[in-house]
């Protein structure tokens, strides 16, 4: 299994995509830039076959509509953010972006409870990870070592709180219980900035001093 970080949309929101020896990929927050993320997919001759969302804000799902069409495959969201990506206020592009809000069509596939998530070929346990809003998840690929966390767990940070959903005790019992949890060698892929580690957040990460 291997895995490319992809910066796209507006703020520059890592996407991912997982890969198999066969081609087949999985898709993590497609945030813009459809055309040329769509593209980009082709040129690898990679085959998705699912959009996994770790949650619901604008800079993660921009080109949602694109990849899910190109490819005709499920997206995937948490039940609490369900209704986000069919309005704007939710997903708060229509605060950011100068009034020029937009909305994505509803995901096929709805997250319910934590556990084991099977998406073809692919498996990941999923954990409830609120904080940073309401409906966070992150998911983790045991196979390749990675938890891609969205906006739970930077490199040398945390999620912001300041917005509609968001609660900072909420996100760091999160991290604390959930995260933290996992190996210490567990590459920590985030929505924002370079990858990083459990072991290096443990150790280093001043928001989680403490813990």
């Amino acid at each position: 299994m291997k895995w490319s970080q992809v910066p796209l949309g507006p703020l520059q929101t890592n996407a991912y995509v997982l890969y198999n020896e066969n081609l087949e990929a999985i898709i993590f927050d497609p945030g813009g830039d459809g055309e040329a993320f769509e593209t980009a997919i082709r040129n690898a001759s990679l085959q998705p076959v699912a959009i996994l969302l770790t949650h619901a804000h604008f800079d993660h799902i921009g080109a949602v509509d694109h990849i899910r069409e190109a490819f005709n495959i499920p997206v995937y969201i948490h039940e609490i953010e369900a209704d986000w990506l069919t309005d704007d206020e939710l997903n708060r592009s229509s605060n950011f972006l100068n009034g020029q809000g937009f909305t994505v069509k509803a995901a096929e596939k709805l997250i319910t409870d934590e556990g084991n998530l099977q998406v073809g070929n692919f498996a990941f346990d999923v954990y409830h990870t609120p904080g940073h809003s309401p409906g966070s998840v992150s998911y983790y690929h045991a196979s390749s070592g990675t938890v891609f966390s969205g906006d739970v767990l930077f490199q040398g940070g945390i999620g912001r709180t300041d917005l509609p959903g968001g609660n900072h005790e909420e996100l760091l019992l999160s991290i604390h219980e959930k995260l933290l949890e996992l190996p210490e060698t567990t590459e920590v892929a985030p929505g924002h900035g370079p990858t990083t580690t459990i072991q290096q957040e443990t150790e280093q990460n001043p928001f989680l001093n403490g813990l």
